[in-house]
């Protein structure tokens, strides 16, 4: 799945916001320590925007930004052959990805935060959407046929996967995984729902922490309290 499927199955900028609340709640309180977390939420990010982002700890990464302009997406993909510093790149970003990126969005691209050292951006796959547009917009892009996955050539599908597959069910499989335990699916539905966070959610979710400790995460995230 390449950035032209992912355009296709991401909801409206609302859900899609309101996931990536959730998401991020999930993750303060399945990981009440910081550097364990895989996604985040900043509610008062730089210059009124809001930034949802994922971090695996292995290079790999995404970035939403929503601002009064729309929604910018990018992701990077460290094993991905379009990565900037790949085999087949010349330490610019793969033609098509970042080309066709409006104006008002051509901040994001340099921001620092999504740049290296050199200040070349860090993506292999970018999507955005302005309030008036009717669906997600990407680059025209000629995607390499190398590799062992073409059909994911921008790592689009790995990076995305909870974006577009919303449901509880697949962030419980996923969770599973990554923290190791078994996740109350019942709480991830309410969590996902952005219900006002309770003590009983979140002790069924992490019997290890509670709302007090949460104070901060709940702020940041701008997630609803009871």
């Amino acid at each position: 799945m390449t950035v032209y499927d992912v355009a296709g199955k991401l909801p409206g900028t609302d859900v899609l916001l309101d996931h990536c609340r959730g998401l991020a709640m999930l993750d303060a309180v399945l990981s009440p320590e910081r550097e364990g977390r895989y996604y985040s939420f900043h509610s008062r990010w730089s210059g009124g925007g809001q930034l949802a982002s994922m971090c695996n700890g292995q290079g790999d990464q995404y970035s939403l930004v929503f601002s009064a302009a729309g929604v910018y997406i990018r992701g990077f993909c460290h094993e991905s052959l379009m990565s900037p510093y790949g085999p087949l790149a010349d330490g610019s970003p793969w033609p098509g990805v970042l080309d066709s990126v409006p104006e008002v969005f051509r901040a994001y691209v340099e921001e620092p935060v999504f740049t290296d050292e050199d200040g070349g951006p860090v993506v292999t796959a970018c999507l955005w959407r302005e309030p008036a547009d009717t669906a997600w917009r990407t680059g025209t892009i000629d995607f390499p046929e190398e590799g062992d996955d073409p059909e994911d050539a921008d790592g689009a599908g790995y990076l995305f996967e909870l974006l577009v597959d919303r449901s509880a069910e697949a962030y419980q499989e996923w969770a599973g995984y990554y923290h190791e335990t078994s996740v109350d699916l019942d709480a991830v539905r309410h969590v996902l729902a952005l219900r006002p966070l309770t003590a009983p959610v979140v002790t069924a979710l992490n019997p290890g922490t509670d709302l007090a400790a949460l104070a901060d995460d709940i702020a940041e995230i701008g997630y609803p309290a009871a």
